[in-house]
C-alpha cells in the first residue's frame, strides 16, 4: 500500500478513463510529492498514451497543469490544442485501457510486476488498472 492519496487510473474526468490519475501525478511532482518509482514513467506509458490519444504535446500539459485550474479545465484546454474524441472513441479508449495486460502486449509486464509487488499468487488481478489499484490500496477488482 502506497502512503499517498492518488486516484486510481479507472476514475473519469468527464468520462475519460486514467487523465484525472496523471493530473494527480504531474501536481504531486510539481508540489515535490511524488515518490521516485512514479516519476520514471512521467510522460512514458499510460501517460505517453494518453496524450496520444488528445493529440497534445505532454511537456504543455505539464506546463498548463502547473497553471492552476480544475481537472475540467485542463482536459478542455487540452481538446482546444488537439482534439476532442467522439463518445464512441472515449468509449474504445476507455475498454481499451482498462483491460491493459489483459492477453495483451503488457501480459509478461503485469506478471512480473505482480511478483515483485508479492501478488503473483492474486489471480483476480488480471489488468494493469486491477494491478494498480492493488498495489495503491485499493480493494477494486472488477475484471475485464
Amino acid at each position: 500500500m502506497k502512503d499517498f492519496a492518488i486516484r486510481s487510473p479507472g476514475a473519469k474526468v468527464e468520462g475519460l478513463v486514467y487523465f484525472g490519475r496523471m493530473l494527480d501525478k504531474i501536481r504531486m511532482h510539481a508540489k515535490g510529492e511524488l515518490p521516485g518509482e512514479y516519476q520514471l514513467n512521467l510522460g512514458r506509458g499510460f501517460d505517453a498514451a494518453c496524450v496520444d490519444f488528445l493529440r497534445i504535446d505532454y511537456d504543455s500539459l505539464v506546463w498548463r497543469v502547473k497553471e492552476g485550474g480544475t481537472d475540467q479545465d485542463i482536459l478542455y484546454w487540452s481538446y482546444s490544442r488537439g482534439r476532442r474524441p467522439s463518445e464512441s472513441e472515449i468509449h474504445i479508449w476507455n475498454e481499451f485501457l482498462r483491460k491493459r495486460g489483459w492477453n495483451d502486449d503488457l501480459s509478461e509486464t503485469l506478471t512480473r510486476r505482480k511478483k515483485e509487488a508479492g501478488m503473483a499468487g492474486r489471480s483476480e488481478i488480471r489488468t494493469m488498472f486491477e494491478f494498480i489499484d492493488a498495489d495503491e490500496g485499493r480493494v477494486i477488482v472488477r475484471g475485464p
